[in-house]
């Protein structure tokens, strides 16, 4: 894991300088599809540490891509609430909790225009609680 993090903080830094220097023929649709690697590379890596335990209600169980953004799938514990109550009740604190966290934690990625996507289903019926996508517009110190 620490290796997948050398090596995507030595890469990234490459993709943020050619996508500011456009006079030097790089297109940015070949920085995309480096990006597209990058995220790809990223959660092949990561995913093979998973089903992991975050804390005591959350489990991360899956990592996957979709075009450039990272998608974390997490399954929470939610007992003895239900599903409805869950959605009403907390989707601002986690909204708010999960972009903080990830504008912290995936600064390298951001920059690089590599957007984050959080998926919370509950642990118990499997349906879909959460979907937050956080991108560096998202986080008021990277812009």
């Amino acid at each position: 894991m620490k290796f997948l993090y050398i090596l995507l903080i030595a890469l990234l830094p490459i993709f943020g300088l050619a996508a500011e220097d456009k006079n030097k023929g790089i297109s940015l649709e070949a920085i995309k599809a480096q990006n597209r690697n990058v995220v790809k590379m990223a959660a092949e890596e990561m995913s093979k540490s998973l089903p992991t335990t975050i804390d005591k209600q959350t489990k991360l169980i899956d990592i996957k891509t979709d075009d450039t953004t990272l998608v974390y799938i997490f399954e929470i514990d939610t007992a003895p609430k239900s599903d409805e109550t869950v959605k009403k009740e907390d989707h601002s604190r986690m909204q708010k909790a999960v972009t903080e966290g990830v504008c912290r934690s995936s600064e390298r990625f951001l920059e690089s225009d590599i957007s984050i996507r959080y998926i919370y289903k509950s642990a118990l019926t499997k349906a879909e609680l959460f979907t937050f996508d956080i991108s560096k517009e998202n986080c008021p110190d990277l812009l």
